[in-house]
């Protein structure tokens, strides 16, 4: 792909650089700025700065916030006696389209993968543990991915909240196994949630 102006070539290879755009998508964005006035170019730019450095994650759920908290952990409406515990920060948005949930979160930032190098101490568990057992909390729905890593992990957790006076339970299979929980549809997801069971140690097959 030859340029006329470095300029364009080097915008181009940072839209390239984005997961899922190719050199073609990245050139057709990048032309579509250049014809915009600079006042539209000027707010995208500046929305993407004020996104990278104003964002963090929440204290108590690692969700992504604006401030200390997110905005699901500060609205007191929702009910603080659930615990919904998924992978990751997709996951929630996933959740929360379905507008079947009306409890908290907590992420984990993965799941249990000794392929990858991934153990307990990489993940946000000893956090979700002192929520637990500060005796609010009466129910953990485990809305992980129905995967062999999802599994050990919901096994996991499950052993190390057997001794806490709270009931456990998991998404119901509406989610195929093997299947990634961001990617299911809404109503899938949905009835997933809504038809959660209780989940025994003995269920896992460990």
């Amino acid at each position: 792909m030859n340029f006329s102006s470095k300029l364009l070539e080097e915008a181009v290879q940072a839209f390239a650089g984005l997961p899922g755009l190719g050199r073609k998508t990245a050139l057709r964005l990048a032309l579509y700025l250049v014809n915009q006035e600079a006042a539209y170019t000027d707010h995208f730019t500046d929305a993407l700065l004020r996104m990278r450095r104003g964002i963090r994650p929440c204290q108590t759920c690692h969700n992504l916030a604006d401030d200390h908290l997110c905005a699901v952990c500060a609205d007191t409406r929702r009910d603080r006696s659930v615990i919904c515990v998924v992978e990751n920060i997709r996951d929630v948005m996933a959740i929360e389209d379905t507008q079947q949930y009306r409890g908290l979160y907590h992420v984990l930032g993965g799941v249990i993968s000794p392929i990858e190098g991934i153990g307990p101490e990489q993940l946000h568990i000893d956090d979700l543990i002192q929520r637990v057992a500060g005796g609010e909390v009466k129910e953990v729905i485990m809305a992980i991915s129905p995967t062999i890593e999802g599994d050990t992990t919901i096994f996991y957790l499950s052993k190390k909240m057997r001794e806490l006076p709270v009931r456990i339970s998991t998404i119901a299979r509406g989610v195929s196994f093997g299947g990634e929980l961001e990617y299911a549809d809404e109503l899938t997801l949905g009835r997933s949630i809504a038809a959660r069971r209780p989940y025994s140690l003995d269920d896992s097959g460990q």
